[in-house]
């Protein structure tokens, strides 16, 4: 499970069986996790993320979307 960047208490990663999926990345907290796509920045999965959170994680996934959309296809291969 790469770990791309960490963020206020958030992990961004990638889970490594995810590579049959369209790109996406995971920000977790503790029990908290959201799935977002990065060719849409839409929300795949929300797993006890307020509103706000999502708010903020979905910022955070535009201005580093060129980085996850690399590391992915360093780490998938795809």
């Amino acid at each position: 499970m790469p770990r791309v960047f960490v963020w206020k208490g958030w992990e961004f990663l990638f889970y490594s069986l995810d590579g049959s999926e369209p790109p996406h990345i995971h920000a977790r907290s503790g029990r908290k996790e959201l799935k977002i796509w990065l060719d849409s920045l839409k929300v795949a999965r929300n797993s006890r993320c307020r509103p706000h959170e999502v708010g903020e994680l979905l910022a955070v996934v535009s201005e580093r979307r060129r980085e996850f959309l690399e590391r992915w296809h360093e780490h998938f291969g795809n």
